[in-house]
């Protein structure tokens, strides 16, 4: 932008300042409610009955980070969220939004492409309906939790002691089995 003197310098500050304050405003209004930072870390915004924040809260949120950030690199805003219990920082408090984790869960998709298992076993009708329970939760539970049930019924795809996510596959597949998709 140098070769354009000082009209490349204004666009370059000029586009500075647009993703200093509308970056963030922009992202937290889309559907996942997060910057790509805070999609990483499984982070959304939200306002503080859950709903999905609004633009008005987006803004006052946002253009209060300029307040969080002063008089020491963010001191304000380590001090507000180190003396609430809620540890909300003063752009969440006057836009009344909260920063919550959400879980990864694994995608109803993910179970309909797993292929058909035969047990190692036979199975009980009782096995036969924990089993298909498990897969008709799967969507509903996190990455983690689905991996330690999985371990528990590991027995009936024969990775009895055995857990991880091929081990969670392999049970699902049986529940496809035990479905009759095979």
């Amino acid at each position: 932008m140098m070769f354009l003197g000082g009209l490349g310098i204004a666009f370059w500050l000029i586009l500075l300042f647009a993703l200093e304050w509308f970056y963030p405003i922009a992202f937290e209004l889309t559907s996942w409610g997060a910057t790509p930072g805070k999609r990483a870390f499984g982070l959304r915004v939200v306002m503080d009955n859950g709903l999905p924040i609004t633009p008005a809260a987006a803004i006052a949120r946002n253009l209060l980070r300029t307040a969080d950030f002063l008089p020491f690199l963010y001191a304000f805003a380590v001090v507000a969220m180190l003396t609430r219990r809620d540890c909300k920082r003063l752009g969440d408090l006057a836009a009344a939004t909260l920063v919550v984790y959400e879980p990864r869960r694994l995608s109803r998709a993910a179970f309909a492409e797993v292929p058909a298992v035969a047990p190692a076993r036979p199975l009980t009708a009782e096995d036969q309906a924990a089993i298909v329970a498990l897969a008709a939760r799967a969507s509903l539970l996190t990455v983690e939790r689905l991996d330690e049930l999985a371990a528990l019924a590991a027995a009936v795809s024969g990775d009895r002691g055995r857990s991880g996510q091929q081990v969670t596959a392999r049970v699902l597949g049986v529940a496809q089995w035990v479905l009759g998709r095979r």
